[in-house]
């Protein structure tokens, strides 16, 4: 098994790799140097179709296979993650910019994760039941949507991919699935790993190309039954326009601008740490990043300056060197993106306390996409650069007073992802993890995560939950049989 990138990506249809029908190819850009190290299928509708038949020919078969058997296979595959951890880890690296020693630690291990965990969940998959004392009794069918699309982003790309496949899979259904015509380099080598664990054709097909073309045609395609997406709240919207008519189960993760709230009796230590990791982690590409951070107004003034120390401490530079804290952001356009919000930032008054500009490491990198890790303080709650998301190494400081203050300030986003909580007051914990309108808290600590909880956001941050027996409810109809005694 051959785990190298190719100068011309595949699509991966029907067991088999596959030219885009078109012909039409995509530059892939390593961002960490610039330059286009291969390139991708551009597929469209046509291509889509010929995935969806691929499915629907497997899926009797494949919907139908018992739980042990498909236990076997998705196990295989998790089995195979593993043994090819530094050809992955670097492929992410290579395609993503982020540091090779994160996406050894946490992007791959995290794959394998999740085709192990849904591989067992599956086993244990029940259902209910309903006794209508002497009248009849009710169960509860789980049965298999049918072909379902899996749509996922850029900045965590087969953590993520794995995380809408598997549990998709694991429920018996056939899959179309496209990552990010960013970041395809990973879902590419999936393919092949699948093909090698035995994983029928058909049962998994892997598109790529862009939104506008490949995208659009998986959420449009008739065949397809349920969309599970992550990106963008833009992105979102346009998803639900197109499937919400058509009756599909619609999954959306979306964006997040979640507050860290930190009071003056944390552990002080802990806290720092953990919040330098929440605040800078992936270059601050990740949707659960604690963007907004709010301190009480007793420790403001000590909490910036020994941030602000620690902060400058990262170091930012080529990702294939050893212990680098951060590589690049994954593409100029969305360097280009990060740097006008840092303007739009000064434009709206605030003060610049770290960053704000881009870094040019030198070497191969020279013509790479670096952006220093930013910090922000003198805005308030409702300008822009507190509202939408940046998604980049930049945050915000704003303090409060009472608990009432910072829960104001942590609820006025229209996002409502994720929110952290710093105090060793259990009482206090308690009422303000109710009282802030996000769909996962963390106290004291910061991506600490179950795979059998719900994920998933309020508001703009999207519908739905991923994870757990959710995700398998979600990829599974109900069917209700009443038996009359």
């Amino acid at each position: 098994m051959d785990l190298k990138a190719p100068d011309k990506i595949s699509n991966y249809i029907g067991s088999e790799w596959l030219a885009p029908l078109n012909g039409k190819y995509i530059p892939n850009v390593n961002p960490a140097t610039g330059e286009v190290y291969n390139h991708i299928p551009d597929s469209d509708a046509a291509d889509v179709d010929l995935a969806v038949k691929a499915a629907e020919a497997a899926l009797h078969a494949w919907s139908n296979s018992n739980s042990e058997s498909r236990f076997k296979i998705l196990n295989r595959i998790a089995e195979l993650i593993d043994q090819n951890l530094d050809a992955l880890a670097l492929a992410e690296t290579n395609d993503n910019g982020k540091p090779l020693w994160l996406s050894k630690r946490v992007d791959i291990p995290r794959a394998s994760s999740n085709f192990r965990f849904f591989a067992t969940g599956q086993m244990h998959f029940a259902t209910e039941s309903h006794n209508m004392e002497d009248k009849a009794i009710n169960y509860t069918l789980r049965q298999p949507v049918g072909v379902v699309g899996c749509i996922s982003p850029w900045n965590l790309p087969l953590y993520l991919f794995t995380w809408k496949i598997a549990p998709a899979l694991a429920a018996g259904n056939c899959v179309v699935a496209k990552p990010s015509e960013v970041t395809p380099m990973t879902g590419y080598l999936l393919s092949i790993i699948c093909k090698e664990a035995g994983l029928p054709g058909g049962v998994l097909n892997i598109i790529h190309g862009g939104g506008p073309n490949c995208g659009s045609a998986i959420v449009a395609h008739p065949g397809i039954k349920a969309i599970s997406f992550t990106g963008s709240t833009r992105a979102g919207k346009d998803i639900a326009a197109t499937a919400a008519p058509m009756f599909k189960k619609l999954s959306l993760e979306l964006g997040g601008k979640n507050p860290n709230i930190i009071f003056a009796d944390c552990d002080w230590e802990k806290m720092m740490r953990v919040t330098l990791q929440s605040s800078f982690s992936n270059q601050g590409q990740i949707c659960l990043c604690g963007s907004r951070v709010l301190i009480e107004e007793s420790i403001y003034e000590k909490f910036k300056t020994e941030f602000i120390e620690r902060a400058k401490k990262l170091s930012v530079g080529d990702p294939m060197t050893e212990k680098m804290s951060q590589g690049a952001v994954v593409s100029k356009m969305h360097f280009d993106k990060v740097m006008g919000c840092i303007e739009l930032a000064k434009q709206e008054g605030g003060k610049i306390l770290l960053g704000g500009h881009s870094v040019n490491p030198g070497g191969r990198c020279q013509n790479g996409y670096f952006i220093a890790p930013t910090i922000i303080e003198g805005l308030g709650p409702a300008c822009r650069t507190n509202m939408e998301e940046i998604f980049g190494p930049v945050v915000t400081l704003q303090s409060f007073k009472t608990e009432d203050e910072a829960l104001q300030l942590a609820n006025t986003s229209d996002y409502g992802l994720s929110a952290t909580i710093w105090t060793q007051d259990i009482s206090r914990a308690n009422r303000i993890a109710m009282k802030v309108k996000s769909g996962i808290i963390w106290v004291n600590c910061w991506l600490l995560r179950d795979l059998r909880t719900p994920f998933g956001g309020f508001k703009n941050s999207g519908i739905g939950r991923e994870g757990g027996w959710d995700a398998l409810r979600f990829f599974t109809e109900p069917k209700n049989v009443c038996i009359e005694l």
